[in-house]
């Protein structure tokens, strides 16, 4: 086994991508942060997004046990379109 003088150079240091930002538990949206959030998908007529989007609110309300909004009118999606 011979020694070596001259190691491998050690990877360089990367910087983790979450470094600086906020981490963790977040507070819960506001209501009118979410009726601004439904609004904005709709006026960009973006059905699926608020579709998904009303499904995450009411399970999520509903797994915290209580509701955070009203419940949003049923939408009416057609596929394949």
């Amino acid at each position: 086994m011979q020694d070596n003088d001259n190691p491998a150079p050690a990877a360089p240091k990367r910087v983790p991508w979450n470094k600086g930002k906020l981490v963790g538990a977040k507070p819960p949206l506001r209501p009118k942060h979410v009726w601004s959030i439904r609004t904005k998908l709709q006026i960009a007529g973006r059905t699926r997004d608020l579709a998904m989007f009303n499904v995450v609110q009411t399970e999520w309300s509903n797994v915290q046990g209580a509701c955070v909004v009203a419940p949003a009118p049923a939408l009416h999606v057609a596929f394949g379109s």
